[in-house]
């Protein structure tokens, strides 16, 4: 996905969905990762509460210049687009 990187594991139970979110030094400094960790945050609070499966771990992984410079409702699409990819 252009705006992150979207890893899944099925933990095999049916437990509450959880999720991680990390960003490298390569998206930048300590305020640009932060701000790009603040909108994955937010995009998963908005559509993993209704799309996300139980019993899966999510880690979100932040990209160069395309997670906090890309528009929001292109974050949102992109989760969409990569939970039915990887939850197939």
């Amino acid at each position: 996905m252009p705006g992150f990187v979207l890893q899944a594991w099925n933990r095999g139970d049916q437990g509450p969905v959880r999720i991680g979110f990390t960003c490298s030094k390569k998206v930048g400094n300590a305020v640009a990762r932060n701000r790009a960790k603040r909108r994955l945050r937010e995009v998963a609070r908005i559509v993993l509460a209704n799309e996300g499966q139980p019993g899966y771990d999510y880690v979100m992984v932040g990209r160069a210049q395309n997670t906090a410079s890309r528009d929001f409702a292109a974050l949102q699409d992109d989760l969409r687009a990569a939970l039915s990819q990887v939850t197939r």
